[in-house]
């Protein structure tokens, strides 16, 4: 996974953005989310895309994005809409009425996704994973939603 990041994200904040994609990427993730994470292989076994999602342990109606990536030369095809359609079924499936992710205020691309998607942006949040590490904060409320979106 980590060797596509730097590729996908054509090097947003440089160094010290390739550090922080990788920070948020460690292997635990994908020992103990693998039930609510989704990988799409091409056929060769090369990552296309991939959702690193969770439920909430705290919040019984929450479900987390927590990270997704998509190869660009595969965007627009609907694999990142398939990608969530998936989680936010499976969170469904468990209950979860709201699905909550970030992302970074610079990622004008993820912001217009989510917001294309149905999911409401907060403010610029100062600080939110550290000094310097301002978020934009979204939330999607699934009841009275149909079973297909966002």
């Amino acid at each position: 996974m980590l060797a596509v990041l730097d590729t996908w994200w054509g090097g947003l904040k440089g160094e010290a953005g390739a550090a922080e994609r990788a920070l948020l990427l460690p292997r635990l993730y994908f020992q103990h989310f693998t039930t609510t994470s989704f990988l799409v292989e091409r056929g060769d076994g090369e990552i296309a895309a991939f959702l690193v999602g969770f439920l909430s342990q705290t919040e019984p109606d929450t479900a987390y994005v927590h990270f997704v990536g998509v190869d660009p030369a595969l965007h627009g095809q609907g694999i990142g809409r398939t990608l969530y359609r998936s989680f936010c079924a499976l969170a469904r499936s468990h209950g979860r009425r709201y699905v909550h992710c970030i992302t970074s205020p610079e990622n004008t691309a993820s912001r217009a996704f989510h917001t294309r998607l149905g999911f409401t942006a907060s403010a610029r949040r100062r600080d939110y994973d550290g000094p310097g590490l301002d978020r934009v904060a979204f939330v999607i409320d699934l009841a009275g939603e149909p079973a297909d979106t966002p």
